[in-house]
């Protein structure tokens, strides 16, 4: 990947039209807001406008297709609206659209095929952290794309957090395999370390903090020590002989959380692929 200046978005002056504002594309409108975009630039398509949203018009942002092409058309919709959404937005896309797409599941080629008009694509997989700026986004680029849009696109997904660029799309499933559905794994972690002390004694609710506010914890520490891997980490934790050991011996045991994982993230690597279809 050659070397980018990535713009400040105080400095954008491209129009830009976000296609489904739900979680994700919320994530980022708010993002994008709080760097500095001008709202007066920014249109917002969404059938269902949340309060949120109402509350982002009042302040500049325009809900409604634009009257003419785009500079930036973002795709947050759902991926199995993907054809009925494309037929309305061709028409306010040129040639000088720039499209991103947060679309699971959804190739370039799958996006080109829709907006056969437009030559600069880049595919995006943001995560949920993005609605608190601590996201982590990998991107992809078609080959049409040049430096100065993936610059653009960088901006844009790096307002919520830290960005990766693959270097070829055929990793992006595996990638939204381990970032993209891994926030889920964690909470679900949460759950079953909660439900684990439920079932040594503790009270439910006390068990819940517990559980809670441990892996709260341990993800700031882990954030907090980048030059720290996470098997160093561990291994701070564990004395030898001890109780973090004695337990470490079962999760880490042949069939163990490490080949559980693997096919947890094997089978949501599948479904992105099958979205493609």
């Amino acid at each position: 990947m050659p070397d980018m200046v990535v713009p400040t978005l105080s400095g954008f002056r491209q129009s830009l039209l976000l296609a489904g504002a739900g979680k994700m594309g919320g994530a980022l409108l708010r993002a994008w807001l709080a760097k500095g975009y001008d709202p007066a630039r920014i249109h917002v398509l969404d059938p269902q406008p949340s309060v949120e949203l109402l509350a982002a018009q009042a302040h500049g942002v325009i809900l409604g297709l634009p009257s003419q092409p785009i500079d930036i058309l973002v795709l947050g919709i759902k991926p199995q609206i993907l054809d009925e959404a494309a037929a309305a937005l061709i028409p306010v896309a040129d040639t000088d659209t720039l499209l991103v797409s947060i679309l699971a599941g959804k190739t370039i080629a799958n996006l080109s095929a829709r907006f056969p008009q437009i030559r600069a694509i880049v595919r995006a997989m943001p995560n949920l952290p993005a609605a608190i700026g601590r996201g982590i986004t990998v991107l992809s680029a078609y080959e049409a794309t040049t430096p100065t849009e993936r610059a653009s696109a960088e901006a844009l997904l790096s307002a919520a957090g830290k960005t990766l660029w693959l270097p070829h799309e055929s990793l992006i499933d595996s990638a939204t395999a381990i970032s993209g559905c891994g926030p889920a794994y964690v909470f679900y972690l949460a759950e079953v370390l909660a439900d684990a002390g439920k079932a040594l004694g503790l009270p439910e609710a006390f068990a819940r903090v517990l559980a809670r506010a441990t892996i709260e914890g341990a993800g700031e520490l882990l954030f907090q020590s980048p030059e720290q891997s996470p098997a160093q980490l561990r291994e701070n934790v564990t004395s030898r002989g001890g109780t973090t050991a004695a337990a470490l011996a079962i999760l880490m045991a042949q069939d163990g959380l490490a080949p559980l994982v693997a096919r947890a993230v094997a089978a949501a690597k599948q479904r992105a692929k099958e979205l493609s279809a």
